[in-house]
């Protein structure tokens, strides 16, 4: 890996920003679509930039080879649940909060990696950053402001889909030798497919009227949000490794509760800010881990 130029960070910050700007787009998608339908025109229109690069870098799609199965299951898990509750669960609470439970992703998958890989133990750093990320959440649902009775259960089910996207990650492991394109236009179309029939039995889109502005957010959740950012997550990873990509994780939700105040005027509580600090302070000790030698 060739060491950070200014390119790479400015890359950085855009990867950051776009996936940061998924929460703000979703709940303006709510608007005029279901969870189910968001999360079909996501993968759908996702799928477009990463099946252009297969073709015109002449990468085989193996979605229907003899591993389909795991295609269809990481196709299932990483992206057809966690896309589906996030979007059922924002429309019931601020966008920025999903911002913030979504950052949990990097401190779940310390705790799996532990339990399902041989050198991702748990150390005292990682243990501590764990904690107190977690600790940043459970405080999160003190705010009774802004999560309540009437929709507590709509952040457990965002903080269920951040810990698909984990569990999905673990999945992509027994096919890690393959292209990342390759994997990811393969799970996309098992996710299209997978969604297909629920969309047209649940919500039969074709008869909504969806305004202008949701519109645009599903498209652009696809085209941007899903497709355009793996791609650019896989020039990040392939230039300069997974440490210096993880850094996403401190900045998302940091943009997240920054662009829903900007386009949503999103309430920002106090609750919220000291939340959003102990999952970053966890999110960096559970990093900083890495280079600690495992006891």
């Amino acid at each position: 890996m060739r060491q950070p130029k200014l390119i790479d960070y400015i890359l950085l910050i855009v990867l950051s920003l776009v996936w940061a700007s998924a929460f703000f787009n979703i709940k303006v998608a709510t608007y005029s679509f279901g969870p189910v339908t968001i999360a079909f025109l996501r993968v759908f229109f996702g799928s477009i930039p990463v099946l252009l690069l297969c073709f015109y870098k002449k990468i085989k799609i193996e979605a229907f080879s003899k591993d389909w199965y795991w295609f269809a299951l990481i196709g299932f898990i990483n992206l057809v649940i966690p896309f589906f509750l996030i979007a059922y669960g924002v429309k019931s609470v601020q966008s920025n909060l999903a911002a913030i439970l979504m950052a949990t992703t990097p401190l779940s998958s310390t705790i799996l990696g532990h339990f399902y890989t041989k050198n991702e133990k748990f150390n005292f750093v990682k243990t501590l950053g764990v904690l107190i990320g977690f600790a940043g959440i459970v405080y999160l649902f003190s705010d009774n402001i802004l999560i309540n009775e009437n929709n507590f259960k709509s952040a457990l089910l965002i903080l269920l889909g951040s810990t698909c996207y984990v569990i999905g990650g673990v999945l992509t492991l027994k096919i890690s030798k393959k292209k990342n394109e390759n994997v990811t236009g393969s799970i996309l179309i098992w996710a299209i497919i997978i969604l297909i029939p629920l969309v047209s039995y649940f919500e039969k889109p074709w008869t909504l009227n969806p305004s202008i502005q949701s519109t645009i957010s599903v498209i652009y959740l696809g085209m941007f949000a899903t497709g355009i950012a793996w791609l650019l997550r896989f020039r990040i990873l392939k230039n300069n490794g997974l440490i210096f990509q993880s850094q996403v994780a401190y900045l998302i939700p940091i943009f997240g509760i920054i662009l829903s105040y900007i386009f949503l005027g999103e309430l920002i509580t106090y609750k919220v800010l000291i939340s959003l600090t102990l999952v970053v302070i966890g999110i960096y000790f559970v990093n900083k881990s890495n280079n600690i030698k495992i006891i």
